[in-house]
């Protein structure tokens, strides 16, 4: 017999069941909830209770392949604009967001707040961070599938970098 959660998770579950978002709970005061995007399609995010706070945390992209001062810059000057997250990385270079919000916060309202931070800033930046570090890759790809006969369509965001602009 599991027993029901109390306190923080207890709110935390309170709040995601209150915004129609799918998420999974694969231990105590751990949810797993997915963020449909446009230019990403999914941000998969983690809310994790903890004894003082809780802790968001939503992979962004892997460590560029090139171009790396213009791809950090680029994230470190929309730092300063955001809330309730920012980005960081991890041991290997590769980019999160992340954040952390006081255990007395959790409330639905607060929940969607930084949960609809967190798509904002990795949806609206996903397509040019990728332009940034990935151009190479994404050329190489584009010519791949021409060469193939496949589908761009999921490429037309970089469709400039065709011309090598």
């Amino acid at each position: 017999m599991t027993t029901a959660p109390s306190g923080p998770a207890a709110a935390s579950e309170k709040a995601l069941a209150g915004i129609d978002l799918g998420y999974e709970s694969p231990r105590p005061g751990a949810y797993l909830v997915r963020l449909p995007g446009q230019h990403r399609l999914a941000t998969m995010t983690w809310l994790i209770v903890g004894t003082h706070s809780l802790h968001v945390e939503a992979f962004f992209c892997r460590q560029p392949d090139e171009n790396h001062a213009a791809f950090y810059r680029f994230l470190l000057e929309r730092g300063g604009r955001m809330f309730g997250v920012h980005f960081a990385l991890d041991e290997t270079g590769d980019v999160y967001l992340v954040g952390r919000l006081p255990l007395a916060s959790i409330s639905p309202d607060e929940i969607d707040r930084i949960l609809g931070c967190v798509l904002e800033y990795s949806d609206s930046t996903f397509d040019q961070a990728l332009m940034l570090g990935f151009a190479s890759a994404i050329r190489k790809e584009r010519a791949w599938r021409i060469k193939r006969g496949e589908s761009l369509a999921n490429l037309q965001a970089f469709a400039r970098l065709a011309d090598g602009s």
